[in-house]
């Protein structure tokens, strides 16, 4: 701004002076002072910061977009030169009565009055009139989006019953500090896909920033209901972008493995060849919702459906759903237990004619044993014999399972881990895909971008991250930590509730959910 105050005649050193400069540039494009308010705002300030860079490029005569939007963007670039430049003018402006000159832009009047006087007056068209609002308002919500609360919906019942689907919730940026884009590029309010299209990208991704994260009111804290990007969608199926690719993966190797011409890799070649599979950078990838039950540093264990940390029984949300088995004594019972407990279509699922699997609470377990025509309710809890393959880290040498895992310690920041055979497997992702490491294993021997290695330093703080509908989610215990990079905000409350599964008629809208906030303990 040295050479702007100069061209504006305000002593260019006061530029040079942090906070005063600002009040020196407000007073150099004729803006009103109570604007210094709203810099003082954070991360709102970063808008007006924009807004200041746009009315400074318009007092040099740079009324058109094709001027405006580049020179907002790179000021770096662009105000050095405008202050610099012997070509460029700065003048001084006035507000005037609206003249018709021109549609899509505003065009300067000249108006020297004496030698060596320079003012110029603008004008706009309704239409730029309209256009710049529009352009502003589209600019602060994006940075309100960005930095301060987004909005997102619940689509599935992995949180039920703390969060159910049909909530809208209002997640905060600020809790944790926002993250700067990482795919800066991309189109404003889209996440991933270009509506109305299939497998169109809404982003370059050819530019990637290095990830940075303001300062937040506080970290991420055990119990938290926290929205992050899926770490398992780095890579994605377009045709089936509500799985996991790596599942995708493990199923079709299976499939094929039988095969006679089987070679190493044969499930990569052939998901190449049937589906559309793309990478996607961090903050392109799905957005979920799950709570954060262990934070780096703590040892997570789970005895037959019972989360321990740092060997201690972890908190229980009031609400939280199991898998339960219900046998009736006739068919139509079924149905009608379902609709007086109010579970919906996801919570359900049929097994024969007299029997069911409910995703129910204690509560409502406890409820269904005092109903009639009920012969039995049981608690369908793996046994800590049985191994699932589908649960991390998805090796037989942990034969582990969705109610008995662990124990494991979620890394931290500096901690060092030994390697080995068996413990490469529960780091392997860290190292090579959330680090960006080059990890090979040759002969039982690790190497790490070429050298031979037999520990490792973790380079970011780690979560793990579990649904409270503990047998219906997708979570953690299925594709392991959650880097802090993935983070994008805490969820602080339900603004609306609609029941998908019901009419208006029925109760859709769920008046009590409606600002209630989220409980985390």
């Amino acid at each position: 701004m040295y050479g702007v105050f100069k061209k504006a005649g305000i002593k260019p050193w006061l530029a040079l002076i942090p906070i005063v400069n600002l009040y020196f540039w407000l007073k150099a494009i004729q803006r009103p002072m109570w604007w210094f308010v709203f810099i003082a705002i954070p991360y709102f300030g970063v808008f007006m910061l924009m807004l200041m860079t746009w009315k400074t490029i318009r007092m040099f005569d740079k009324t058109r977009y094709a001027s405006l939007v580049p020179g907002t963007f790179f000021s770096f670039i662009y105000i050095p030169y405008l202050g610099f430049s012997k070509k460029e003018k700065f003048y001084t402006m006035e507000n005037i009565p609206a003249v018709e000159m021109g549609f899509w832009h505003s065009k300067p009047l000249h108006n020297k009055k004496k030698a060596g006087e320079k003012e110029l007056k603008f004008v706009k068209s309704k239409v730029r009139e309209w256009s710049d609002a529009i352009i502003y308002a589209a600019v602060a919500a994006y940075i309100i989006r960005t930095f301060l609360m987004e909005f997102y919906v619940i689509p599935t019942s992995s949180m039920e019953g703390t969060l159910m689907v049909g909530d809208y919730l209002a997640v905060s940026k600020v809790a944790y500090g926002p993250k700067f884009p990482q795919t800066p590029i991309a189109i404003p309010f889209v996440h991933h896909t270009v509506p109305l299209t299939k497998f169109t990208k809404a982003y370059w991704d050819k530019l990637q920033v290095a990830y940075y994260r303001f300062n937040g009111l506080h970290g991420v804290e055990r119990n938290d209901a926290v929205v992050f990007n899926y770490p398992d969608g780095d890579t994605v199926i377009l045709e089936h972008q509500n799985q996991s690719y790596y599942a995708i993966m493990r199923q079709i190797k299976s499939d094929l493995s039988n095969r006679y011409d089987y070679y190493a890799g044969m499930e990569y070649d052939f998901a190449k060849q049937q589906y559309h599979v793309v990478a996607r950078p961090v903050d392109k990838r799905e957005n979920y919702v799950k709570r954060c039950v262990a934070i780096h540093g703590d040892t997570l264990q789970l005895k037959n459906a019972v989360l321990y940390i740092n060997n201690k029984e972890a908190y229980q949300p009031p609400n939280m759903q199991w898998r339960y088995i219900v046998v009736f004594d006739r068919y139509d019972v079924n149905e009608k237990t379902r609709k007086q407990l109010n579970i919906n279509e996801e919570d359900h699922g049929q097994i024969s004619y007299n029997s069911a699997i409910y995703h129910i609470n204690k509560e409502q377990a406890a409820k269904i044993k005092t109903y009639p025509n009920i012969l039995s309710i049981k608690a369908d809890i793996a046994a800590d014999t049985v191994y699932e393959e589908a649960i991390f880290p998805h090796d037989g040498r942990f034969r582990w399972n969705v109610d008995n895992f662990g124990p494991i310690i979620i890394p931290q920041k500096g901690m060092t881990v030994t390697l080995n055979d068996s413990t490469i497997q529960l780091y392997k992702r860290i190292i090579k895909n959330y680090e960006g490491n080059d990890l090979q294993i040759v002969n039982g021997k690790i190497f790490i971008n070429g050298e031979l290695s037999d520990s490792y330093t973790f380079q970011m703080n780690y979560y793990w991250l579990m649904g409270d509908n503990r047998h219906n989610s997708a979570d953690s215990r299925y594709w392991g930590f959650v880097p802090e990079n993935h983070i994008v905000g805490k969820a602080s409350f339900a603004w609306l509730s609609l029941d998908k599964f019901k009419t208006l008629t029925e109760g859709k809208i769920r008046w009590k959910r409606m600002f209630r906030k989220v409980k985390t303990s």
